[in-house]
């Protein structure tokens, strides 16, 4: 059930996933929560086109942080996400993909709760689903996969490594988020003993009219180009039963949102 605007939650911050940049993937209760938002703070990768979708009169704040830049710490975004909330403000957190997959929503999550702030999750598309669906390839098709791996390459700074390649096995899909320049994880994969001919597909700005794939094995992962970020990256025997298409899919021409719009007025940029 979709809240009316006198039943959206007061003194609430809404995590919203965004999706991978494609409008027309948003849920329909992700909409709604945009447009009755009095305040909306968005990463740097959710879309103009999202963006267009805010309500008129909201306040909206850019907290991106674009390739390890940061222009605002993560305790200055939770910080605002209380004054806001507690000033009683309907707050959106707009994050792209799935804000509960590498988007920090855990600690966001634990200083709200922390400070008796109600919050509620609107799921969101992830990358990785995209990036799957754009390539025509089940992730866990039962011929070729018992299990996935997500895992993100960018390391933090001081972070422990996890030793992810211990999981990994020939029935494995590994989808790796920020993948770089593939070389590390193509040395790590093949330690784990993976075979050179193991499938890979790099996927850049999926859904989005910049959208790129490049298909290649895992012996040859290191000398692949290196697309624009943000880039998804599958590597496992399911890719070698996908039939990906000849033309991909396109956005239905009809939807007011499919124009190049301006940056909404009343943004901030910190």
């Amino acid at each position: 059930m979709i809240a009316g605007s006198s039943e959206l939650g007061k003194r609430k911050v809404y995590l919203v996933g965004a999706g991978p940049g494609d409008p027309d993937l948003l849920t329909v209760k992700a909409v709604r929560v945009l447009g009755l938002a009095d305040v909306v703070l968005h990463d740097a990768l959710v879309s103009a086109e999202v963006l267009a979708l805010i309500g008129p009169s909201a306040q909206i704040i850019d907290v991106g942080k674009r390739c390890g830049r940061k222009r605002i710490t993560q305790d200055q975004i939770t910080s605002l996400l209380l004054q806001f909330a507690l000033s009683g403000e309907v707050v959106v957190r707009l994050k792209s993909g799935d804000p509960l997959i590498f988007g920090r929503a855990g600690e966001e999550l634990d200083a709200l709760q922390r400070a008796g702030v109600d919050v509620e999750i609107v799921p969101g598309v992830s990358a990785a689903m995209a990036a799957a669906a754009t390539s025509r390839v089940s992730l866990t098709d039962r011929r070729k996969a018992d299990q996935v791996l997500f895992i993100s390459a960018h390391r933090g700074h001081g972070k422990e490594d996890s030793g992810w390649e211990a999981l990994v096995t020939n029935r494995t899909t590994v989808v790796v988020y920020m993948p770089g320049d593939c070389a590390g994880v193509a040395a790590r994969l093949r330690g784990a003993g993976l075979s050179e001919s193991t499938p890979c597909a790099i996927v850049s700005r999926v859904t989005s009219k910049e959208e790129q794939s490049y298909q290649t094995t895992l012996g040859k992962l290191h000398c692949a180009p290196i697309l624009p970020s943000p880039c998804v990256l599958i590597v496992g025997e399911t890719l070698s039963i996908a039939k990906r298409p000849e033309l991909r899919s396109f956005r239905l021409p009809e939807a007011p949102f499919q124009e190049d719009f301006p940056r909404p007025s009343g943004s901030i940029e910190f």
